[in-house]
């Protein structure tokens, strides 16, 4: 089952903050570009998800995941953040 919380809203708005670093990435090979968008998501997802946890409003569980990082990241998701980044990059610009 699906949730979703009203905190998704300014955290997903968040991805704006990516623009000036799509912009000083311009130019630069695919991986790297992908890879650092990658890395920003989790780090994102991370920060927002702890904060969240700690409140007890987190709407998402990845605990019982493999590979996951306190149960708010999941590393098996880096290729779908990795084709995310570039899409926003793509919107961004």
């Amino acid at each position: 089952m699906g949730r979703t919380s009203i905190w998704m809203f300014p955290i997903y708005g968040a991805a704006c903050l990516l623009t000036p670093l799509c912009r000083q990435l311009k130019g630069k090979n695919t991986a790297l570009r992908g890879g650092v968008y990658t890395c920003c998501i989790f780090l994102g997802e991370f920060i927002s998800g702890s904060i969240l946890q700690k409140h007890h409003v987190c709407p998402w569980d990845y605990s019982k995941a493999k590979y996951n990082v306190k149960g708010v990241v999941r590393f098996d998701y880096a290729p779908l953040w990795f084709g995310a980044g570039l899409l926003f990059e793509k919107i961004l610009r």
